[in-house]
């Protein structure tokens, strides 16, 4: 995979449990410490990006879309360990402002999963997209994830439950 590299422990949120190493002796002392905590550890290539899209992705199809910037001076868009704000911006925004490549990419990764509600993480590269993670109990804070479509979005998930509800 090369260096740098972030670990991933598989049941963390909010980037708790995911740390980016530099070096093989950091790669070692990191998983000496996270594998402590837990049997499996997750990897992936660290790619820098401004922001992470977040595609919520319900029956196959787009709900809602939002941006978050990384923390001021720091790699995610959380930084725990700030003193002041520790948390980047974040623009909640239609889907159909979306690039394609990031909507493809995220309903391609929901796919094989089934037809739920899913948060797709995504870094954008230019025209390379990457899937981070497929959240399959995704998080809507209020006042971030609505922030565009604000009631709608809850509609919508609720509408979907109630279709699937009266097919049975």
């Amino acid at each position: 995979m090369g260096l740098p590299i972030v670990l991933k422990i598989p049941d963390g949120s909010f980037s708790v449990g995911v740390k980016k190493v530099k070096t093989k002796e950091e790669l070692v002392e990191q998983l000496k410490a996270m594998f402590k905590n837990s049997a499996l550890m997750l990897a992936q290539t660290y790619t820098y990006t401004e922001f992470d899209w977040r595609i919520g992705v319900l029956n196959n199809q787009p709900l809602y879309a939002c941006r978050y910037y990384m923390a001021k001076n720091h790699w995610q868009i959380y930084n725990h360990s700030a003193d002041g704000k520790k948390t980047g911006g974040f623009d909640a925004m239609p889907t159909f402002e979306v690039p394609k490549p990031v909507l493809k990419a995220a309903i391609n990764a929901t796919k094989p999963i089934g037809d739920g509600f899913y948060g797709v993480d995504l870094k954008q590269n230019g025209k390379d997209v990457y899937i981070i993670e497929v959240n399959d109990n995704p998080s809507i804070e209020s006042a971030v994830e609505d922030k565009f479509l604000e009631g709608e979005l809850y509609d919508a998930v609720m509408a979907e439950f109630r279709r699937r509800l009266d097919e049975q």
